[in-house]
């Protein structure tokens, strides 16, 4: 059932309620692109579909325009599919919620997938018109922008004639934005040595980030999840003994990280002391994000959970060189806003956001997405990391690097 009717413009949200039940997040695109597919055979329009599932749809001008110049009109399909802790939604499998709240469209329990869906919304409505005036029009939905640009790298672009493209993937409405941030994703991998040692499996649990996107809300300078895990092992680090089992925390590099976890072996008698810690980082680090993240916990657990029991089953704890690195890593690795703009005010230049932290038998992984607008700062940031995590005893993987529009 139609719960946008009311909303205008009709016809575009009715288009985005419509694709808001197709599962399309990034790498799974070939739903949304068949619907996109099947929308221009419906009304006899020229349609490519490449393999990477990028789509491009014609239209003529309208009597008028026919022999105008054409205009590409541009956005991406795939969306950031991130829920909370108590959501049972599956993105592989079920629609978006969707529901209107104190004047916001909000999905429940889940982003909305706004970013981009609303460029595919606009683009069929007007593409669906018979009253709207346009010169002919070259509708571009590419797949995989969330995580590098990678449908946009794949598209072969011969087919397009036009020399004018308004990419549909802007925060204000009613401003027209005439420069963008380069950015890469990059992975900095330690080795996870494990050994034989006795001690009492405990974990500290970081939950209630505000979160984000990080290339939209990074400015905001509120906390991320990983990062505030490696400030408590580190604290615990220095009165506490104990080895990391195994880190874990976030599933986008570009989202905020939310929620993350330590599991560790907590050596005999050291239980007071380690709830002490972790009583004492709470009421510390809470207050300082006290305005960007008032619901943020930070908990220590004595008895671990069904769920950090199955994470840690058959695992032995790191050795100490390896989870000292990985804690350093966490602790010392920069991140957030690194520079602002000098030539427009309030405009974020360089950042980082180091959005996923994974354990696996034999390496543990933090994966940053690494934006900028100057080219130079993206390399001297990367660069850092390349120092920080060789000097660590890891080594770094680069991936899905797009440039900078200044």
């Amino acid at each position: 059932m139609a719960v946008l009717n009311e909303l205008e413009p009709k016809e575009v949200f009715r288009f985005f309620e419509e694709i808001s039940a197709i599962p399309r997040g990034s790498r799974d695109t070939k739903r949304i692109s068949d619907y996109l597919v099947a929308f221009a055979k419906e009304r006899d329009l020229k349609v490519i579909q490449d393999e990477v599932n990028n789509v491009i749809i014609f239209q003529p001008g309208t009597p008028g325009y026919e022999e105008s110049e054409p205009v590409i009109l541009q956005g991406h399909m795939d969306m950031v599919c991130e829920k909370t802790s108590e959501s049972t939604h599956d993105f592989e499998n079920d629609g978006l919620e969707l529901y209107v709240e104190d004047g916001f469209l909000k999905a429940k329990d889940t982003t909305l997938g706004g970013d981009d869906g609303v460029a595919v919304a606009m683009a069929l409505a007007l593409l669906d018109s018979r009253e709207i005036p346009h010169p002919p029009i070259e509708a571009v939905f590419t797949v995989d922008e969330e995580i590098g640009m990678l449908g946009a790298v794949a598209m072969d672009c011969s087919s397009l004639k036009s020399r004018l493209m308004l990419n549909l993937d802007s925060e204000n409405e009613g401003h027209f934005l005439v420069g963008c941030a380069g950015g890469m994703m990059v992975e900095c991998v330690f080795p996870a040595e494990r050994r034989r040692w006795s001690g009492k499996v405990v974990s500290v649990h970081v939950n209630g980030v505000t979160g984000g996107h990080s290339g939209v809300e990074i400015q905001k300078q509120g906390a991320n999840a990983n990062v505030i895990l490696g400030r408590v092992l580190y604290a615990l680090k220095k009165k506490v003994a104990f080895n990391v089992i195994c880190v874990d925390g976030g599933l986008k590099d570009n989202a905020i990280t939310r929620s993350s976890r330590a599991i560790l072996m907590l050596a005999p008698g050291e239980e007071e002391i380690f709830m002490d810690i972790i009583k004492e980082q709470q009421e510390i680090i809470t207050k300082e994000y006290h305005k960007t993240d008032a619901n943020m916990s930070i908990e220590g657990f004595l008895e671990v959970s069904k769920e950090d029991e199955a994470s840690a089953a058959g695992k032995m704890p790191l050795t100490e060189v390896c989870g000292n690195a990985v804690i350093a890593a966490l602790r010392t690795f920069p991140w957030g806003v690194q520079k602002m703009s000098q030539d427009m005010e309030g405009l974020v230049q360089t950042s980082l956001n180091p959005g996923i932290l994974a354990t696996k038998e034999d390496e543990i992984s933090l994966t940053f997405s690494v934006r900028s607008s100057v080219a130079s700062e993206k390399e001297e940031l990367y660069e850092r990391l390349v120092c920080l995590t060789e000097s660590l005893g890891g080594k770094v993987n680069r991936s899905s690097d797009y440039p900078a529009w200044e």
